[in-house]
This record gives C-alpha cells, sequence and structure tokens, in this order.
C-alpha cells in the first residue's frame, strides 16, 4: 500500500489543536501533514521494518540509559509541528534536554513544537526513497542536525547534516556514529540484518 493523502474542501485547513483530536480519534492510522497542509496516511510498517525499529530502539536505549542527562529520546509515535507548519513522525528521534525543558507541559503532551536534534527513518517496502530523500532535506530545512536515513532494501544509509546529504554508506558492514549531536552513539547496520 502506498501513502495516501486525504482530500479536504478548498480553503479547508486543520488548526494544530484540530489535527492533533484528528490523529488521536484515529490512533490506529500514522497521519503526518506536511508543508502545504496536506495530510497523509501512511502505510503500516512490514515485519521486516518493524524489527528494524526495534533493533534501533534497543541500541538508542541502551545509548539512553547511560546519557539520561543529555535530553530524550522518542518513538515512530510521536509528530512534530515543526517551523514551516509540517508535522512529522520519525522512526526514532532526539531532542536535547534543555531544548525540551523551555516547552510548555501542554506544548509536550500535543505536538511538540520543536524540531529533534537528530532523527532517524527507515525506509520499508511501501516507501519510495526520493520521497523519503526529500523528508529528510524537510527535517534539516526545519534545523534537525544530524538525520539518517537507513535503507534496508538496498543495504544503505545516508547521513544528513545541516549542509544536506554528506556521506553515503554502501554497505551494511559499516557503523553509524551520533558525532557531536549524541556523543557515544553508533549504530551498527550489520546487526539490522
Amino acid at each position: 500500500m502506498d501513502n495516501f493523502i486525504l482530500k479536504f474542501p478548498p480553503n479547508t485547513e486543520l488548526t494544530n489543536d484540530e489535527l492533533f483530536e484528528f490523529c488521536s480519534a484515529n490512533r490506529d492510522l500514522q497521519i503526518e501533514r506536511n508543508n502545504k497542509g496536506q495530510l497523509t496516511i501512511m502505510s503500516p510498517s512490514g515485519g521486516l521494518t518493524g524489527y528494524i525499529h526495534f533493533k534501533i530502539y534497543m541500541a538508542l536505549t541502551h545509548w539512553y540509559e547511560k546519557n539520561k542527562e543529555t535530553g530524550y529520546v522518542f518513538d515512530a509515535s510521536v509528530g512534530f509541528r515543526l517551523p514551516d507548519g509540517s508535522v512529522l513522525a520519525p522512526d526514532a528521534a532526539f531532542v536535547s534536554k534543555n531544548r525540551w525543558k523551555e516547552l510548555s507541559k501542554e506544548d509536550q503532551e500535543k505536538f511538540p513544537p520543536i524540531t529533534p536534534d537528530f532523527i532517524i527513518e527507515v525506509r520499508s517496502k511501501s516507501d519510495s526513497l526520493s520521497q523519503l530523500q526529500s523528508k529528510m532535506m524537510n527535517w534539516l530545512n526545519n534545523g534537525c542536525l544530524l538525520a539518517w536515513l537507513i535503507d534496508p532494501i538496498e543495504e544503505k544509509a545516508y547521513v544528513y547534516r545541516k549542509a544536506g546529504l554528506i556521506k553515503t554508506i554502501n554497505s551494511f558492514d559499516k557503523r553509524l556514529s551520533g558525532e557531536e549531536v549524541l556523543p557515544d552513539f553508533g549504530l551498527e547496520l550489520n546487526k539490522l540484518k
């Protein structure tokens, strides 16, 4: 199943609160809003992608247990409200403690109006690589410092920084580094097989 863009009558746009309520009423769907205000229903992940998400969460959890003072780690269920008006939910994210603490409790409980410092997106069979690469640039354009696009289909990984795509890893025998954004965090790509 491909991603599906919902159609609304002209000049119809949901406020942030209405979007949150709409998503809450449809918890079984993963819904994102792009910077044009279009709502996209994302296809569920397959089993292999879910397994890869789990392995990534395990690695992030292991790192987080030793680095709790640095910030907060989030799973794919969190939609972040970005400066360009989009609401995107990465497969995994990290927000530094100081930045997260600046948000009100109400903002933390809904779609946090903050761009994560670090995100991971994992390509599944139903994802278009070019659309995911465009999404990665959207993350960067909204202030994300480090982003990884992991493609288990081609066994490649793409590392993005503020300047855009900076490195393509052409095999799963390498290690990705959290660099200065997530010090001491690394992901052995061969463990995702």
